[in-house]
């Protein structure tokens, strides 16, 4: 099939890199134009990790000329770009297409189906609790993969079209994915924003220095008890809606293979065979930009509607607002254009099921 990739991050390339050993036929389009001045004279994508090897990597001047003949779109930016693409992609997007957000955060999927139905358009959404592989950019025309995961949670939008949704994946990916009951029980399934939050609180100052430190490694017991309590909190939010989401401790079962247990050992277990995974060395990472807006502010939003407390999340905003001297609630552009807060949580529910 051929593949639109929207983005060129570390996660993009990855995806190109994958689908193009299963001989697919991706192309990525770069919201931001560093892909083309990357891979400019047709320089190939070196790829080390779980995959190695050079491919060459079509890469299309603009959005339109990416998703004309592909029958499925790949959107793999990072949340605070979430809006500007979707914006672009909407307006290219026809019949008969389907489209994949990897990982989906913040509404995402409702947000782009609006943008479709405007248009008269009905296709399927397929929404990502995360990403199906870790990756990151290694240089300008490299990528190193770090993991492919085993399972993968998919919800579609609308969820009449579930069937079409987890078939497009599967082609593409294998048989990895496991059907959830809704969009909104994959918002309720993204553990990167507390996870990310609980670290990055923790290893503060070496980030803010540009220290190496390692990521799991640097998850003790104090920064994984933070995880688990923030993780009480998703669990009781999900369950007020009638959902039931995998805890913590299934998702690194799932992710990583690793024995049940406190997050903390968990994460010391991961460390254990991953210790090249270093944390952010910046305040400026989507640990926080991408992770405090659009991760923990719509579950606050969710809370809310659903009248369920979310101390440690609010917090989380507050501490990340006075850390970095922003408002990161504000910086959430999709939530405005939205207008989820009157909604009752039958309504708001219905929504992330059926889109209207």
């Amino acid at each position: 099939m051929r593949v639109a990739i929207i983005g060129s991050g570390g996660i993009g390339r990855g995806y190109a890199a994958y689908l193009a050993g299963q001989g697919h036929q991706p192309v990525i389009w770069s919201p931001s134009g560093a892909a083309l001045a990357d891979f400019a004279g047709n320089a190939p994508l070196t790829v080390t990790g779980k995959i190695e090897g050079s491919l060459p990597l079509a890469v299309a001047p603009d959005c339109a000329g990416a998703v004309d003949g592909a029958e499925v779109v790949i959107v793999a930016v990072q949340a605070n770009g979430f809006k500007p693409a979707l914006d672009e992609l909407a307006r290219h997007l026809g019949a008969g297409q389907a489209v994949i957000i990897s990982a989906h955060c913040s509404f995402a999927a409702l947000y782009l189906h609006r943008l479709l139905v405007e248009r008269g358009l009905d296709l399927p959404i397929a929404a990502w609790a995360t990403t199906a592989l870790t990756a990151r950019k290694s240089g300008p025309r490299s990528v190193h993969i770090s993991g492919i995961r085993a399972k993968l949670d998919v919800a579609t939008l609308p969820a009449r079209l579930a069937g079409q949704g987890l078939g497009i994946c599967r082609a593409l990916f294998g048989d990895r994915f496991e059907p959830r009951e809704d969009v909104l029980a994959i918002m309720l399934s993204n553990l990167n924003p507390p996870a990310h939050m609980a670290n990055m609180l923790g290893n503060l100052t070496r980030a803010e220095k540009g220290e190496d430190w390692p990521n799991y490694g640097s998850i003790t017991q104090g920064v994984g008890r933070i995880v688990d309590a923030m993780d009480v909190e998703r669990l009781t939010l999900a369950k007020a809606f009638g959902l039931s989401v995998r805890s913590v401790q299934d998702h690194y079962v799932h992710s990583f293979g690793v024995a049940p247990g406190p997050v903390g050992e968990m994460a010391a277990a991961v460390y254990a065979t991953r210790p090249e995974l270093l944390g952010p060395k910046t305040l400026d990472t989507r640990f926080i930009t991408e992770d405090v807006p659009f991760g923990l502010v719509p579950l606050e939003l969710l809370g809310a509607v659903a009248g369920v407390a979310m101390p440690l999340h609010q917090a989380g905003i507050a501490l990340f607002d006075a850390i970095c001297g922003r408002d990161f609630r504000a910086e959430n552009d999709i939530l405005p254009a939205l207008a989820l807060g009157s909604l009752d949580p039958a309504a708001l529910h219905r929504l992330l099921r059926d889109g209207c």
